[in-house]
C-alpha cells in the first residue's frame, strides 16, 4: 500500500470518529471541512507525483473499468459533499423547527452515502494501485 492510501485510511477513520461524535460541533465541523478539503486536494496531489500518461495511455488503463469506476466513485463523493455541506449549512443557522428536521434527517442520510462512498472510493483506489511503485 502506497503512502497516500494509509493517509485515506486514517482519514477515513477519524472521519467515523467525528461522525460519532456529531453533536460535538467544535470537534465534528472542523474535521469534516479538513477532511473534504484533503479529498479535493488527493486527486491534484496524485496528478503531480504520478506519470500518469504512463499509466492511462502506454499501459492502455484508460480502457479499464476499474479506472472508470475509480472516477465515477470520486464524482459520486464530490456531489454528496456539495449537497451535505448546503445541509450542514442549514443545521447551523437557525431556522424553524420543521425546516431543522428536515435538514437534520437530510444530513444523516447523506452522511451514510458519504461514508459507503467514501470507503469505496477508497477500496477501488487500493486496486488500482501499484505495488512497489507508490502510485
Amino acid at each position: 500500500m502506497a503512502g497516500p492510501l494509509y493517509l485515506a485510511l486514517v482519514t477515513y477513520l477519524i472521519m467515523l470518529l467525528a461522525v460519532y461524535w456529531h453533536r460535538v460541533r467544535r470537534f465534528h465541523v472542523p474535521v469534516m471541512i479538513t477532511i473534504i478539503i484533503f479529498d479535493l486536494g488527493m486527486p491534484f496531489y496524485l496528478f503531480l507525483t504520478r506519470n500518469w500518461y504512463k499509466r492511462l495511455i502506454v499501459n492502455n488503463d484508460i480502457m479499464s473499468f476499474g479506472v472508470w469506476m475509480h472516477f465515477g466513485l470520486l464524482i459520486a463523493l464530490f456531489v454528496l459533499y456539495t449537497i451535505q455541506v448546503n445541509a450542514g449549512w442549514q443545521l447551523l443557522k437557525k431556522t424553524d423547527a420543521n425546516t431543522l428536521e428536515n435538514s437534520r434527517r437530510e444530513h444523516h442520510n447523506l452522511a451514510r452515502g458519504i461514508l459507503l462512498v467514501r470507503a469505496l472510493v477508497i477500496i477501488s483506489g487500493a486496486l488500482l494501485s501499484e505495488p512497489g511503485t507508490g502510485a
